[in-house]
């Protein structure tokens, strides 16, 4: 049986791709749910939050003399803490325009977690094409706020 996270990955990025389309046509207030913006905050830093986690979790299982193992623990939380300040602090525009920093500074490390050989060339080129997909959903919200 196959993994279903390369379908879930995918499956995550509808949120930013549905939001990003409700503010190009102009819908700002979703029935039971709110503001789009908010969703697309919350969810946005949900989502970033989750995918620091995943770098803490890769940090466990390697050695105390692999350089990563260092680095993943410190750079997870600099992420993680940094969308939560933003998200508590920065109007709704800066905060997207720091998730946009934030996906684009994870898909970095996982390029030097790919190239160090900890994570496989299949998930890091899901995380390619979803990151791409995220953050031009995020772009694009950012220019309509």
């Amino acid at each position: 049986m196959k993994k279903p996270s390369p379908y879930l990955t995918f499956a995550g990025a509808i949120p930013f791709v549905a939001c990003a389309f409700l503010l190009m046509i102009d819908v700002v207030t979703v029935p039971m749910l709110g503001s789009v913006v908010d969703i697309l905050s919350a969810y946005g830093l949900m989502i970033g939050s989750f995918m620091a986690g995943a770098h803490w979790g890769n940090h466990l299982s390697l050695t105390e003399d692999n350089e990563w193992g260092v680095k993943l623990p410190i750079y997870s939380n600099v992420i993680a803490l940094g969308l939560w300040l933003g998200f508590l602090t920065l109007s709704a525009s800066s905060f997207i325009w720091l998730l946009v920093i934030g996906f684009i500074s994870l898909l970095v490390i996982d390029y030097s977690l790919h190239r160090a050989q900890i994570i496989s060339y299949i998930y890091f080129k899901v995380r390619q094409y979803v990151t791409a997909i995220v953050v031009v959903s995020l772009v694009i919200a950012a220019l309509q706020l």
